[in-house]
């Protein structure tokens, strides 16, 4: 069993900070880039109710891109996957997260996966709901079984911050709209996606939710079934085909674990049928991704043996 000990946690972290300076904050969010770049923290969810951890693990983070699976969850027990997979792909890309390239040349102009921008825009496109407020509070409680915590919320000026800066995803919005790939008003969806990204918790919680997809949908601090397992099962394959933007190959083959990355720094691992990682890294690499927290898990991979292939 990998760290026994909040000891041995603190030496990878020790070694993980030093890559730190060589990443930088997501400053093209203004409230984003206020982050203190050498902020590290790790913490690992055991099925048994144990969790170990190290760094500034009080520190809450915005979810960001991590919010795309746990969406993605909602929506495939809400509609199916039948009805998902119609209107959005399951191929991985090689493009940027915020690429429009793809739904230009793709026919139909459907995005190729939920966890690129545009896929992640039609699948909170699908939330059910006759608002945006009812939406949004079926996502946040959804997270509060997900974590046991009903005090999770979203920090509003990040939620501002991207809402007042998001000119790109509402280039894809619109464009997705000429298609009829989503039907609702742009500034509504925008609204809800840059809630949804807003929502913000620590490590503690991130590694309790990634223990529920690596135990198949299974919460076993309460025993009850929070998901589906097919569903827990179709979004640890999307983590590991596409969970890590466009660095998601090199990252299967180095590391192995099921992943979804965060422009905040946030990274939530599931280790199928072990347990559930969180870390939070704000410094990131020139793909998006929390450059320690990559390295973090590089670590704990390659010491405890954790690639699932």
């Amino acid at each position: 069993m990998p760290c026994r000990s909040s000891d041995e946690l603190n030496t990878l972290v020790t070694t993980a900070k030093k890559c730190t300076k060589s990443g930088k904050v997501a400053d093209y969010i203004p409230a984003l880039g206020k982050a203190n770049q050498d902020d590290l923290s790790i913490a690992i969810h055991y099925p048994d109710g144990r969790c170990i951890s190290a760094g500034c693990i009080e520190k809450r983070f915005t979810l960001q891109s991590i919010s795309k699976v746990i969406c993605l969850a909602l929506v495939l027990i809400d509609r199916g996957s039948n009805y998902v997979f119609e209107h959005v792909g399951m191929e991985p890309t090689g493009d940027p997260f915020n690429s429009i390239a793809k739904l230009e040349t793709m026919s139909p102009s459907k995005p190729l996966n939920p966890m690129i921008n545009a896929g992640a825009l039609v699948v909170t496109h699908l939330i059910k709901g006759n608002s945006v407020e009812e939406r949004f509070q079926r996502l946040l409680s959804f997270i509060h079984k997900l974590t046991n915590d009903s005090t999770i919320n979203y920090c509003e000026e990040v939620a501002r911050s991207e809402f007042e800066t998001a000119h790109l995803n509402r280039a894809l919005c619109y464009f997705l709209k000429q298609h009829n790939i989503i039907e609702e008003d742009v500034e509504h969806l925008m609204e809800l996606y840059t809630k949804q990204c807003a929502i913000q918790m620590n490590v503690l919680d991130l590694a309790r939710i990634g223990l529920v997809f690596a135990l198949d949908g299974v919460d076993p601090l309460c025993g009850k079934q929070i998901m589906p397992p097919d569903v827990a099962r179709i979004c640890k394959t999307f983590m590991v085909t596409c969970g890590m933007y466009n660095a998601s190959g090199e990252f299967a083959i180095k590391i192995g674990i099921p992943s979804k990355s965060g422009v905040s720094g946030g990274i939530m691992g599931a280790v199928p049928g072990k347990f559930g990682i969180g870390i939070f890294g704000p410094s990131l690499d020139e793909k998006g991704n929390s450059i320690a927290g990559i390295k973090l898990l590089e670590l704990l991979s390659k010491n405890y043996k954790l690639s699932m292939f």
